[in-house]
């Protein structure tokens, strides 16, 4: 896991235990399902922002590519990519209160969703790899 990564994680961790703190107690389902929502929003942000570089090189008449920066933004999304399945272990479909996205199909396939943020963990891995050795096709593709 890169300096990044850690950093956010433990900022995650700092906001959660916080909040319990605050509450004088454990949270309740309301602002359990609150910090689980945020902090899946904030992950999946952080992977939309690592994915400029990456998707710019797939454009038609895209200049070439800084193989470094690329390398450098997938490995990133690869470790955020790791962490999806753990930051939907809070089924927070009961909770209406909070705006979320997140399907209920999310929980109900729980296998085929953890397969799915392991395939984008394994897909973002090649790019840095390729990335890495200088092979810009090979990331591209």
């Amino acid at each position: 896991m890169n300096r990044l990564t850690r950093i956010g994680v433990a900022a995650a961790i700092a906001t959660v235990s916080a909040l319990a703190l605050s509450q004088g107690g454990p949270p309740n389902p309301e602002a359990q399902a609150k910090t689980a929502i945020e902090a899946r929003q904030a992950v999946f942000k952080l992977i939309n922002n690592q994915m400029g570089p990456i998707g710019a090189m797939s454009r038609p008449n895209a200049p070439a590519p800084d193989l470094a920066v690329v390398a450098r933004n997938a490995a990133r999304i690869q470790s955020m990519a790791e962490m999806i399945p753990d930051l939907f272990t809070a089924n927070t479909t009961a909770i209406t209160t909070i705006k979320t996205r997140a399907l209920p199909a999310i929980w109900a396939g729980a296998p085929d969703f953890k397969a799915k943020a392991e395939a984008l963990a394994k897909a973002a891995g090649a790019v840095a790899d390729a990335a890495k050795k200088g092979d810009a096709a090979a990331a591209k593709a």
